[in-house]
């Protein structure tokens, strides 16, 4: 048994049995994982996937408890290379952050130039994607943290913690109708089209919910996933927008005009989403609490043991 064979039957488990989407996910060749996952089983004496022709339909009652088991000791192996790199030079290594185009621009800026003053020798990789798609990535343990808003409780496997509330504000153009309101409300912002996030960014399921819940139904024509992207549209007085206040930038965005939303939705949460039973380098453990200064070390590890 070859720790490469317990790599591509869970790999192959999470591609929805498509085996070459696992080669590919592992840049190996389809006849090469084919060919071992073949040789695991008759090494065990037991079927993993059950087939159809060539095709593999489902996991047998048995292969189900040997991935789970196969898992868990993939996860043990990278724990004990993380434990040894740690050993052998806590200043150097890697650190994966899976996130979206709103933390990114706005809410890591401050903690990754701190972590870096303190942390020169260590790699930031960033990747940015939707909530579920870096909530899968820190699962698989392709990212070492996932920061977002909105989905990371999906999955079992992560152990969640918050990090900061926030909530919107409503940009116009100069001169807007609005800009006169003695105070905003959400009778009158539906009185213009509305320009906002894509559903399941950025707080969007929140920000809906205060709409329902007055009986009220905003006319959204445009919705994108990066904030920058609305303000420029808002600009050229498609609508009025609505955004992360953190994502308004006055320096910056002369052409505008912020009103501050927070009395009529409910704040929002952005939350660290960690694989359980994962080992976290030192480094790591500094970052989280370069972000929120909360989350020491003693209550992240608390929460993935």
């Amino acid at each position: 048994m070859k720790l490469q064979q317990l790599k591509y039957i869970c790999e192959i488990s999470r591609r929805n049995l498509s085996v070459s989407a696992a080669a590919n996910a592992l840049h190996a060749s389809q006849p090469g994982v084919s060919n071992q996952v073949q040789q695991l089983e008759v090494e065990l004496g037991l079927q993993i996937f059950e087939r159809r022709g060539k095709r593999l339909t489902d996991l047998t009652p048995a292969g189900r408890e040997v991935i789970h088991v196969a898992e868990r000791i993939l996860k043990d192996v990278d724990n004990i290379r993380q434990l040894a790199a740690d050993s052998l030079d806590d200043q150097r290594g890697t650190l994966s952050i899976g996130t979206t185009h709103t933390q990114a621009r706005y809410a890591l800026p401050k903690a990754i130039k701190e972590f870096a003053s303190h942390y020169p020798k260590v790699h930031l990789n960033m990747v940015q994607g939707t909530p579920t798609e870096i909530a899968e990535m820190a699962v698989e343990g392709r990212l070492d943290l996932a920061i977002a808003t909105e989905g990371l409780d999906q999955f079992d496997a992560l152990a969640i913690l918050p990090c900061y509330d926030w909530n919107r504000s409503v940009i116009v153009p100069p001169n807007h109708p609005l800009l006169k309101e003695k105070q905003l409300t959400l009778e009158a912002i539906v009185r213009y089209p509305l320009l906002t996030y894509v559903m399941g960014f950025t707080g969007r399921a929140q920000q809906d919910q205060a709409f329902i819940d007055r009986g009220l139904t905003p006319d959204v024509i445009f919705t994108a996933t990066d904030a920058d992207v609305i303000k420029t549209y808002v600009g050229l007085d498609l609508g009025i927008g609505i955004i992360a206040s953190m994502a308004f930038e006055p320096e910056r965005d002369t052409a505008l005009h912020a009103l501050d939303a927070s009395h009529l939705f409910a704040p929002s949460t952005t939350h660290i989403g960690i694989r359980k039973g994962s080992h976290l380098r030192g480094y790591s453990y500094a970052f989280i609490e370069h972000f929120a200064s909360h989350l020491t070390h003693d209550v992240v590890k608390k929460a993935i043991s």
